[in-house]
Order: structure tokens, then sequence, then C-alpha cells
């Protein structure tokens, strides 16, 4: 593996706390950016995959999270290096307010943490309606809290007149606080439709070529590119990591079918990339509009996502619903996370009407009116499972709204083989429920930086295809 250099321009946009704006300020960058002919890598921090589908979008390339709880700092680095390798800047969305994550008493699992480990300029975005010199007190605060974060400049957004941006550039100057990178009008900002879990994603087509040229149009009249681009070009240059490998093991490949529609889309970017690492393939198809599972596929997963917004329709394709119940009878593979889960249950309860799904699992799903679950998890194997060996451990993250009629533990073979412990209450409980060579769980566990656990699950689908190509 060769060494790459790490130098690049990069900018991590925070907030002060949640719904400042920060995630359309960070795609109308992206927009505006693209525009000017750039290439635009964007990251996003922490577990969130709705906030990446729209930069993937807007950007045109993959974005890949960063999370200092599920994963490391040198993985962390590897990945942001291996990324921006051929961009001329990247991007970081930051997640909550800029101090905030899995701990109230350090830096752990939060956007301040991404930044320090790469070294990366802060743009703070701030609500300034009703505020003027009161935005010193408030960036000084920030600035000074935790000596390895320094803001760079500040994104002041909902800005009334011309003479409110003058009263906040002055009154970043008077008292030596980072500068006023942009100042964004109240309302100037196009509205981005959002559900329980977040925005609505770019596979629901909310980011037409319109609004994302509206984006662009605001980012370049109230934002200094100028400045923006000189604050992303200081950087600091990372300590130097190994590119990513490229597979090199036994031929063929095994190939794995991925779920991936408007019902079925929440994937880590990186995961891909690290199959591919270890010689699998990953084949997409939708359960929502294809009638069949792809050809000669080794293994099955099935993501999260929305599958109760699509229940009627996913229960009306009795073909693919079929073709995965025969899938999972075959021995082969079969791995779903939350949304995946639901889709294998014998169906989802929502609202006074029961949508039947697949049924591989003896129980059925009912959507809750509140959140279920929501908060990073460690999951410790009580079993052998197709990731590890009974006492591993892996890290990843919970959140829904939806929450099984009764566990399947006990029936018809079915078995809870995760410890599942709450970071924030500790409290633990038992779930990922497995039967065989399947497992499904609410739980989306954090596999790309497990590099052990995904050459175990490719071993299984390499292992399962050759014993049924001798059995032939």
């Amino acid at each position: 593996m060769n060494s790459v250099d790490c130098d690049r321009p990069r900018l991590l946009i925070a907030g002060v706390h949640s719904g400042v704006g920060k995630s359309s300020i960070t795609l109308a960058l992206v927009a505006a950016l693209r525009r000017r002919g750039l290439k635009v890598q964007t990251f996003k921090v922490g577990p969130d995959y709705l906030d990446p589908s729209h930069l993937a979008h807007v950007s045109g390339r993959p974005c890949f999270n960063l999370d200092g709880w599920m994963t490391d700092q040198r993985y962390v680095e590897e990945l942001f290096c291996t990324a921006s390798a051929d961009a001329d800047i990247s991007l970081i969305e930051g997640v909550m307010g800029l101090f905030d994550g899995s701990s109230s008493d350090s830096l752990r699992g939060s956007s301040a943490e991404i930044a320090a480990w790469l070294k990366a300029p802060v743009a703070l975005v701030v609500n300034t309606h009703g505020m003027a010199r009161s935005l010193a007190a408030l960036v000084k605060g920030y600035n000074e809290f935790e000596p390895g974060v320094k803001l760079a400049g500040i994104l002041a957004n909902r800005c009334g007149s011309p003479s409110h941006v003058t009263l906040l550039d002055k009154a970043l100057q008077g008292s030596d606080q980072p500068p006023l990178l942009g100042a964004i009008g109240r309302d100037r900002l196009p509205f981005l439709a959002s559900r329980h879990l977040g925005l609505v994603s770019a596979e629901e087509h909310c980011l037409d070529d319109r609004t994302i040229a509206q984006l662009a149009d605001v980012a370049e009249e109230q934002i200094d590119f100028d400045s923006l681009l000189r604050t992303a070009h200081i950087v600091e240059p990372l300590p130097q990591q190994s590119a990513l490998s490229t597979f090199t093991g036994p031929d063929p490949k095994v190939r794995l079918a991925v779920a991936r529609d408007e019902a079925f889309q929440f994937y880590y970017a990186d995961l891909f990339t690290a199959l591919e690492q270890q010689g699998c393939t990953p084949v997409f198809f939708s359960p929502l509009h294809n009638i069949g599972l792809p050809d000669n596929v080794d293994g099955l997963y099935l993501g999260g996502g929305y599958p109760e917004v699509y229940a009627q329709v996913l229960s009306k394709n009795r073909a693919m619903i079929c073709a995965v119940r025969a899938f999972c009878d075959s021995g082969k593979p079969v791995y779903a996370e939350c949304g995946g889960l639901i889709y294998l249950s014998q169906g989802v309860e929502q609202e006074g009407q029961c949508f039947s799904l697949v049924g591989t699992m003896p129980v059925w799903a009912r959507m809750l009116k509140k959140r279920k679950a929501l908060g990073y998890v460690e999951v410790t194997l009580e079993q052998d499972s197709l990731f590890g060996r009974r006492g591993e451990s892996f890290r990843g993250h919970e959140f829904h709204y939806s929450e099984l009629v009764e566990p399947p533990t006990g029936q018809d073979g079915w078995q809870a083989v995760y410890l599942l412990k709450q970071n924030r209450t500790g409290n633990c409980s038992v779930e990922g429920y497995q039967k065989d060579n399947i497992l499904a769980s609410y739980a989306h566990l954090h596999l790309a930086s497990r590099p052990k656990a995904l050459t175990r699950f490719v071993e299984h689908m390499r292992t399962t295809s050759d014993r049924r190509q001798s059995d032939k």
C-alpha cells in the first residue's frame, strides 16, 4: 500500500445546535463550489443516513460518514485521506451542536472531535435572528471552550437587513473573534422537506435541479467565497496514511444482493468499498420495483429505510416477496437491519392497517407514534454469528419508530444472539435475531471499520456458494 498526501483543503461546517440551518448551508456551499467547476468531496459527522444522501446527490460523489464513537481516529483519518484524494476541496457537515456527541464531558462522538482529528478549520453556523453584539459573546464561548478546537469563521443565518449584518460584523471584529464568512438572509434558503428520521432522502427526489440552483445562488450572493476558500486551504498536514488496498483474494468474487431504493437506503458508503476489498461485489436491486433478486447472488443484505412508508407497494409486490422468502430458505447468508428486519417480518401494523410482508420471521412489526430508540449501542455476541464469534463486540446505532409486537426468540428456531448495551444509559437487552444463516436486528452496525467481521461474512457467502455448487 502506498502513502498518500493528506495536506488537502477542508472545512467543517458546524452548528451551535441542531436546527440552525447547517445542512441547507452545507448543501448550498457544495452546489456553489460545483458550479465553479470544483470537485467537492463531502463527509457527514455521526451515524446519519439522510444528510449524506443529499450531499452525495448535490456533489455527484459518495458522501462518507465520519464517526468518532463507532470507529477510531486512525479509521477516520484513513477514510478522509482516501476519499478526498482526487477532490479539490472537502466539506464536512457536523452533527447537532459543535460539541454535542456521545459524552457530556468530552469530545467523544462530536463534530469537534472530528475537527480536532482532521485538523479541519471550523465554520460555525449561528441563527442570528434577534441577535447583535451577543453574537460575539456566543462565538467567544465556542472558540475558547476546547483548546484543541478553534473557529475559523462564522456563517450567520437568518439575518435581517444589511444594517443587521453590519452590526454582526462589527461585533465580531470589535471583540477580536473569528470573521464573518457569510450572512444568509432570513428565509432565503429553499425549504427542504423532512419526516420523523430527518430530511426526506435524496432518493425521493426532493432536491431537483431548480432547488440546487437556488441553493447555489444564495451561497454565491451571501457568502464570501474568497475568504472561505482561503480558510479551507490554511490547514495543517495530517499524518500520512496508507491508501486502501484492493482485492487480491481468491476468484471469483462473491456477489451480495443489496436492497436499495426509496424504501431501503440507509447504508454507510464506506461499507461498499470495504466489501469490494474483501472480494465481494454489491449488486443492487429494488424490492419496490423489481420482481426478483439479481441472478447468481451468494448473500442478501436488507438495509434500513422507510418500508413503513411504502408498505402497501411492498406488500403488493408478491413476486419479490416470494423471491426473498425463497432466498431466506436457501441457507445462504441473509442480513437485515432495522427496515430490513421489518421487511422480513410477517408484516407491519400502522394506523389501523396491516400490510403483509416476507414472513420469514414469525412476528409482526408495528409503528409507534413516539420514537422507540435513538442512540449509540454496543453489541456483544452471545453466540457465533455471521460477523463474529461469541464474545466479540461491535458498535452501532439505533433510530426507529417501530417495534416487534413480540420477540421471535424461541419460535421456530429463532434465537437472540446480541447483548445490546445503550451507550447513554448503560441499559442492556437481548436482541439480534438469528436462525441458521439469517440475522436481523434494529441495530445499524458499523461494519466497514471491522474488516475481520466482513471477512467472516464473505467467507460465509463463499462457503455456502461452494457447497451448493458441489451438491449439484
